[in-house]
């Protein structure tokens, strides 16, 4: 069963007890940077569930108890502080987690099976005193380790280590012990009390021998000391004691990783965003509206190359302002429901949480009925403040949504009209990355990339206009809606005038302003003092996942930061302030979600709600992307030409034929028409109603 490494890593930062970052990448061998927190973890493919969980709790036990401290190498070497300090941390690790302690058997249990230490045809007694140590306390379970008298007090000194300084000084007795044989000097010679730490982050403290023996060394071997040779036998060239078991469990770790060619994992998280780089004000956005309408009002004569007389045009906005008249006068119908509804909600909540207590004060009205009520006090009904709500509109402005624009403006409108009524602050933004911000090359003015921005998605080459926002007269906010309106109006209809410069239709750069709403949400919630939030994003496709920052090295030596795109299954998003990692899958479009579910863990109170406009014989294709469609659900959707989506990134994502959004509903029929096209335009006027209804429904219940 292949291993999880986000379920792994989880179990890493349970058991660290603390904020620690665990990565999971191909690297040969575990590390930990006490400074950052951050746990490196070989990827351990060829691992089982028992050892990984076991090699998982030995590196955690390193990350919690082993100081970053290096003064001892002077004195013995790290092999066998290897040894002693791996004995302590699994005993401490075994003793804050009773139940690891079967994760440890069961995997040292496996390891001892596979001859993982290459004892097979060893005389275990032969090696030098720290290999069987090292392999006491690892699996000693499962052989036999034998020891002499004076060993096992060195044995229990190593098993009795509590603090760093305790290991250390284990080991530099077993490091003199296992030279013995070649140099003149004794155990004795060492204090044999355990060094207690005494400065921060349990870094060991100096302290000078006492009460050396004077006991000539042969008197301390005993006959069952192992002998010169056997101790030899251990050492390398220069006469210096190795110890061969932990070399072997380190390098035999290493084939756990597997091949080592597979593309390095990367994790990366999502950068500060400074919004006013990014967000063109309201009153920029309508500032240049206004001057771009004013400028084209403005006669300009010119020569026809037709037949060479001079003509004059002028932009004329009447008939697309006479439309928005029209559509905001028909549209009164769906914003007195959408009011309806939201008052009868909130009613209904307040009902649902209204509580009723006595006043102590009595009853006058009930004082004659005191024979029989025992309820002679007056009561009062308390009805708690409902929460304050506020909206955000995230809205596509890139070229595929031409033919869909008006429409999906009109359902905005309704919900921007609906706001204005009941008192909800909004802020109605669209995304573009054809603002003003090009050069004449057509290329974004974008600042180079900095160290700091490594591994960090890269969030730029782009911009949110806020087209609309709450706080406005009701006049300006009128004017401002003709404006947006007109964009509309020109991306389906011949119209007399141009689109002004920047507010042309882009690409699509969804993932940048979704990343925006970790900035957004909090600033729009302080800013009107909100309990709850709702984004809406109104969109007609997905987009790229968002490229990143990389270090990479030069030939010269150099480290330079450059960006590329994450390589599916081996990179991962972290957000390091509420402690998720996500993996990022092969599929493009799946990158939307994982930001959608880390911003719903980040804002647990705000809902975010999808509206995706389909052409209707792609509608199957696309809801199949997330739930299964029998038959029946089929007639449905194509019934009602739209589909509520709940197992998405979205709270609910609503999938949406085109044209269903469209609120002209009216019921036209020219003079003398026959009965048969009165009751065709009857019953479309009818189903449109009905769809409006069904969709708006489904929509204040969210919001509500």
């Amino acid at each position: 069963m292949p291993v999880n490494y986000e379920i792994k890593s989880q179990l890493a930062k349970l058991l660290a007890t603390e904020d620690i970052v665990v990565e999971n990448k191909n690297v040969e061998t575990a590390q930990f940077n006490v400074e950052t927190r951050v746990l490196t973890l070989p990827m351990w493919k060829r691992a089982s569930n028992d050892i990984f969980d076991m090699l998982v709790g030995h590196e955690v036990g390193h990350a919690l108890y082993t100081p970053n401290d290096w003064s001892f190498e002077d004195r013995v070497p790290r092999q066998f502080v290897n040894v002693t300090e791996d004995a302590r941390i699994e005993k401490l690790m075994k003793r804050r987690y009773p139940g690891l302690s079967k994760s440890f058997y069961r995997g040292y249990q496996e390891l001892s099976k596979n001859d993982f230490f290459c004892l097979e045809g060893e005389d275990v007694s032969k090696m030098n005193l720290a290999d069987r140590i090292n392999l006491y306390f690892k699996i000693g379970n499962f052989i036999d380790v034998p020891f002499n008298d004076e060993e096992e007090g060195i044995k229990n000194m190593v098993s009795e280590s509590e603090t760093f300084a305790d290991a250390v000084l284990a080991a530099e007795i077993v490091y003199a012990y296992c030279k013995k044989p070649n140099v003149e000097e004794k155990v004795s010679d060492i204090d044999m009390q355990p060094q207690k730490s005494g400065q921060s982050g349990g870094k060991q403290q100096s302290s000078e021998s006492q009460g050396s023996s004077e006991t000539d060394s042969e008197s301390q071997q005993s006959e069952e000391t192992v002998s010169s040779d056997q101790q030899k036998e251990k050492s390398n060239e220069s006469g210096e004691p190795e110890v061969s078991t932990d070399e072997i469990f380190n390098e035999r770790t290493q084939e756990f990783n597997g091949k080592m060619d597979s593309p390095e994992s990367g994790y990366f998280e999502m950068p500060k965003i400074d919004l006013s780089t990014i967000i063109i004000s309201n009153e920029k956005v309508h500032s240049e509206l206004n001057s771009s309408w004013d400028q084209q009002l403005v006669p300009l004569t010119t020569v026809s190359q037709y037949d060479g007389k001079e003509v004059t045009y002028a932009a004329d906005f009447s008939y697309a302002d006479k439309k928005y008249q029209e559509f905001k006068k028909s549209a009164q119908r769906e914003v007195n429901y959408l009011v309806k509804e939201f008052e009868c909600k909130k009613s209904a909540d307040a009902y649902a949480r209204a509580s009723v207590s006595k006043t102590g004060v009595l009853d006058c009205s009930k004082l004659h009925t005191y024979k029989f009520n025992e309820d002679l006090f007056k009561k009062v009904t308390v009805l708690p403040d409902g929460k304050n709500h506020g909206l955000i509109f995230i809205l596509d402005w890139s070229g595929s949504m031409q033919n869909e624009m008006l429409d999906t403006m009109k359902q905005i409108f309704n919900l921007i009209w609906f706001c204005s009524k009941v008192n909800i602050p909004f802020d109605l933004y669209c995304f573009t990355n054809s603002y003003k911000d090009f050069n004449p090359y057509g290329v974004f003015r974008h600042k180079e990339l900095k160290y700091s921005d490594a591994n960090k998605f890269v969030i730029r080459d782009f911009n949110l206009l806020n087209l609309l926002t709450s706080g406005l007269k009701k006049k300006t906010l009128d004017e401002q809606m003709i404006s947006i309106w007109r964009l509309a109006f020109s991306m389906k209809n011949w119209v007399n005038y141009s689109c002004p410069e920047g507010y042309g239709l882009s690409g699509t750069p969804l993932n940048e302003s979704i990343a925006c709403l970790y900035e957004i949400i909090p600033q729009f919630k302080a800013k009107h003092e909100l309990q709850k939030v709702q984004c809406i994003i109104l969109t007609d496709g997905e987009a790229n996942r968002l490229p990143v920052a990389k270090i990479r090295t030069l030939e010269n030596g150099e480290e330079k930061v450059f960006m590329g795109h994450p390589t599916a299954m081996n990179s991962y998003f972290r957000n390091r302030k509420n402690g998720h990692t996500y993996q990022l899958l092969p599929e493009y479009y799946k990158f939307t979600e994982v930001l959608l579910e880390d911003l719903k863990k980040t804002f647990t109170d705000t809902n975010f709600i999808g509206i995706r406009l389909i052409e209707g014989r792609s509608m199957r294709y696309f809801i199949s992307k997330y739930e299964i469609l029998d038959e029946k659900k089929m007639k449905i959707i194509k019934k009602d030409r739209f589909y509520a989506i709940k197992e998405s990134g979205y709270t609910t994502y609503f999938a949406m034929a085109n044209g269903s959004l469209s609120s002209e509903t009216d019921f036209d029929v020219e003079e003398g028409a026959s009965k048969a096209k009165i009751k065709s335009a009857f019953a479309k006027n009818l189903k449109g109603k009905a769809l409006n209804k069904k969709v708006l429904s489904q929509f204040m219940d969210l919001v509500c």
